[in-house]
């Protein structure tokens, strides 16, 4: 039985089997239409839908990396409501700072181990400028020379920039001309400038993030995308976020990856407002995979969601779950997510992804292939570090 004769057994309306019919015949569906897969789909239905676009791009492979973090300091001079990871200026009390040393020896006990991405991003604190990361990551590339420097969300860089006095282009020159290869995903949140100022409304706007990725493309730079998601944004916000990061991607076509993060309400200013559902969590990856459509990889921060539902979302269009991170990142677990000590060897990642029935593939930040384990399997009595 072919796709679009089990979608009608879904009991899907006639505008949501066109809906269906236009994704999957490579077509791009609008704004309209992915606001109604959001209100109308039911999860099977989405999730067929988004597993065929998966596979139709990728076959049975999914993607991880070996990649540890770097956090510098979770002192922050902005103030996001929905944070719970930052320390302002002026509350310090469990606020950390780590030293050029510290942050170098951290790089330093990773020399001889297979990771090939260190990943710097942290809060925005008014002593770290342009410059003084410049400056380490050059001393990061004398270290470990092949690692791929993956560092700085755009309200990092935007602060950076007008602290030193140069535009995007000149910072961002500056930082790859370094050492720096590409940036991460993070700061995006949600785009909708009226939800921007409730949640996050003193720190970089939404134009400014995507022309900092516009440059960073402009210059070579690579670089992910992410939009935080289950908080106060409806379906609509969901979209036109969507719709933005797709316009850019025509554009340039320099982001390798779109990343949803579930909003975590612990510790935060938001704490009144519940969390969403696995269920809206799947649901969002699937409408994500249809809309995305130039968008080669959608990813499932594990440590954010939890491994189980990781696992469960590679069968709702995700084809990438991040890395090892080897339990260096603080940002989401002070939030209360699922994994409290994120941290995975390549054997459990690469038992996940099999136990899913998909093909394991380790690749690079470019999603370059390092090593199939169908074809490689890891030996029983080798245990790899992370």
């Amino acid at each position: 039985m072919d796709i679009l004769s089990l979608l009608a057994k879904t009991g899907a309306s006639t505008a949501l089997l066109d809906i269906a019919n236009k994704a999957l015949s490579g077509k791009r569906i609008n704004t309209n239409e992915g606001e109604l897969l959001f209100a109308q789909g039911s999860l099977g239905f989405l999730g067929l839908i988004a597993d065929s676009i998966r596979t139709e791009k990728h076959g049975q492979y999914v993607y991880f990396n070996r990649n540890f973090h770097i956090e510098p300091t979770n002192i922050c001079v902005f103030d996001c409501k929905f944070c719970s990871y930052s320390r302002l200026l002026k509350h310090r009390q469990d606020g950390w700072e780590l030293n050029e040393e510290e942050i170098l020896n951290i790089v330093r006990s990773y020399i001889g181990k297979p990771v090939t991405e260190v990943h710097i991003v942290g809060g925005v604190h008014p002593k770290m400028g342009l410059m003084y990361f410049a400056n380490l990551i050059k001393k990061v590339k004398e270290i470990l020379p092949e690692i791929h420097v993956k560092a700085f969300t755009a309200v990092e860089l935007e602060y950076m920039c007008r602290k030193a006095g140069v535009d995007f282009a000149e910072g961002l020159k500056i930082l790859k001309d370094h050492g720096q290869n590409s940036l991460p995903g993070g700061g995006a949140e949600i785009f909708d400038e009226a939800i921007r100022a409730e949640i996050c409304g003193d720190k970089c706007t939404s134009e400014q993030w995507l022309e900092i990725h516009r440059t960073a493309h402009n210059l070579g730079m690579p670089s992910n995308a992410t939009m935080l998601y289950g908080h106060v944004e409806t379906y609509a916000h969901r979209i036109d976020h969507m719709n933005r990061l797709r316009n850019l991607q025509d554009e340039t076509g320099g982001f390798n990856t779109f990343i949803p993060l579930k909003f975590r309400n612990q510790g935060n200013q938001m704490s009144h407002i519940g969390e969403v559902s696995v269920i809206e969590d799947l649901k969002n990856y699937a409408v994500s995979r249809i809309f995305m459509d130039n968008f080669p990889h959608l990813k499932a921060y594990w440590p954010m969601i939890g491994r189980s539902v990781a696992q469960l979302s590679l069968a709702y269009g995700v084809n990438d779950i991040d890395g090892t991170i080897d339990d260096t990142t603080k940002i989401y677990t002070m939030a209360g997510s699922e994994e409290q000590s994120p941290s995975l060897s390549t054997a459990q990642l690469v038992d996940l992804i099999n136990q899913a029935g998909k093909i394991p593939v380790e690749r690079d930040t470019l999603y370059n292939f390092i090593r199939n384990y169908k074809d490689q399997p890891l030996a029983p009595d080798v245990e790899l570090i992370s």
